[in-house]
């Protein structure tokens, strides 16, 4: 029996450009979204069906050159292919279209509200992402759902993502030693997700609470063993005088066992 796959016939992710050669244009397009890649790493570090890409192409036709976002979830897929990692993520390789995608708007518009917006909804991306740290009057965050191919702005913060497991939402905290609003994963609840920076200073403080336990106990040890010491000091010092007193009685002539 004959079979045919028409994937066969499309370029690999090896065949294909890894990166349009845009840069970012600015930091936070990188940082945003690696941070939110940072926790989960720790977060599912025991899972291996997932795969979030940080300012990678997403490769939705062969004809047409990828799409870029900032960042990207996909839920199902193996986490690593092989040691040398994904090139670029090429959905007819992959065959799952991201549950997430991240936009960080910077000085100027690339498209996030219209090309970009329409393309992901084509593309079947349930929940949409646009951050923009610089808004006054809008909201700085907002999270688009997507129903009957179309995108549904969801209310409220952080916004509970069911397909994900988590949440999404701002707060001000310190990445890299920098200082500022970031966008953390949340749980059920609405407790935000640490990151391993924050978790690794909780817990070299444990480390450090322990340390001072296991000092103070040391030290109330050595107080309890000096005051043992002089307890056995005073104790030879009284025995000393005791003989010495013996030894002048008998001296004088009087037994000592007779008094």
């Amino acid at each position: 029996m004959f079979f045919y796959d028409p994937t066969l016939c499309l370029p690999s992710s090896e065949e294909l450009p890894d990166s349009d050669d845009t840069p970012v244009d600015n930091e936070l397009q990188d940082l945003i979204p690696g941070l939110l890649k940072s926790i989960l790493a720790w977060l599912w570090r025991d899972r291996w069906d997932w795969f979030f890409g940080v300012d990678m192409g997403i490769y939705y036709d062969p004809d047409l050159p990828a799409i870029v976002p900032d960042g990207f979830l996909s839920i199902g897929i193996p986490r690593v292919i092989d040691e040398e990692l994904r090139l670029s993520y090429v959905l007819w390789e992959e065959r799952r279209v991201p549950t997430f995608v991240l936009e960080v708007v910077s000085r100027r518009h690339r498209g996030e509200y219209s090309s970009k917006k329409a393309l992901y909804a084509q593309m079947g991306v349930k929940y949409y992402a646009i951050y923009s740290s610089r808004r006054r009057r809008k909201p700085r965050l907002e999270v688009y759902e997507l129903v009957d191919q179309e995108y549904h702005l969801l209310t409220g913060e952080p916004v509970w993502l069911p397909e994900v497991g988590l949440g999404l939402g701002r707060d001000r905290g310190v990445y890299q030693g920098i200082e500022r609003e970031w966008l953390y994963w949340y749980d059920q609840s609405g407790q935000r997700i640490p990151t391993p920076e924050e978790r690794a200073e909780q817990a070299e403080a444990w480390a450090e609470q322990v340390r001072q336990q296991a000092e103070q106990e040391r030290q109330r040890a050595e107080q309890e063993r000096q005051r043992a010491e002089q307890e056995r000091q005073r104790a030879e010092q009284a025995e000393i005088k005791l003989q010495a007193l013996m030894n002048q009685l008998r001296q004088r002539g009087i037994d000592p066992n007779q008094l």
